[in-house]
């Protein structure tokens, strides 16, 4: 038997408040929405592949950091409060130089912690991949408040 059945073979106030309790069950899953944190620093980890060392490299939001012949600058990094199911992504734009002094720009998008394999860069000498999002020690401000 489904919901509306039920709803009908009910008396008049008990199928009013039965309505409006799935009408408030319903608005309250569609409004549900997680908060975003705007990090302030991004965390990568870059293989390079010639030695086979992994480093970790913390950047801050809009520097650019030089990691063998790439450049990588995050734009943006999001996190969701520890409360909500952890997403962590960040805008990134990665460029190479190379020998010739010659710059070109290899990756620009979105990086998901959780699925590194999904949006990395993937050179032929250097791998890049978002491992965090995070705030500088001491600084516990969070930017989203202000919205």
């Amino acid at each position: 038997m489904s919901h509306l059945t039920r709803i009908v073979g009910m008396s008049g106030r008990r199928a009013v408040l039965a309505l409006s309790a799935l009408a408030l069950l319903l608005a309250s899953a569609v409004g549900a929405k997680a908060d975003v944190i705007e990090n302030k620093i991004a965390v990568f980890a870059a293989l390079d592949k010639v030695t086979g060392r992994i480093s970790h490299l913390e950047i801050p939001i809009n520097e650019t950091v030089k990691f063998g012949a790439l450049r990588v600058t995050p734009r943006v990094c999001h996190t969701r409060p520890p409360t909500e199911q952890p997403k962590t992504t960040a805008f990134v734009e990665v460029d190479e130089t190379k020998l010739s002094g010659e710059t070109s720009r290899i990756f620009t998008g979105w990086m998901f912690a959780e699925s590194p394999g999904l949006h990395a860069v993937e050179h032929p000498v250097f791998d890049v991949w978002l491992t965090n999002c995070k705030m500088p020690e001491g600084d516990m401000s969070l930017d989203n408040e202000e919205n």
